[in-house]
């Protein structure tokens, strides 16, 4: 048990670390006309979409390490 819970929780940091990196990529790419289009851009959305998805990625992180602490108890 406790190596499933290990490998979900490197799967689980991987993939935050994906959608930080995607997020980060998002944000240097948006150029200055962006920033004047009114309403949410291609760049601000995808910006969003990565930080749900971080958001995500690291409540269930959490859970899995709670889980794993209260499998060794």
């Amino acid at each position: 048990m406790n190596i499933i819970l290990i490998i979900v929780i490197v799967v689980l940091a991987a993939l935050v670390l994906i959608s930080l990196v995607r997020g980060l990529i998002a944000f240097i790419q948006m150029t200055e006309q962006d920033l004047k289009t009114p309403g949410v851009g291609r760049s601000h959305q995808m910006q969003n979409k990565m930080m749900f998805a971080r958001v995500k990625y690291q409540a269930l992180a959490i859970i899995a390490v709670a889980v794993l602490m209260m499998v060794n108890r």
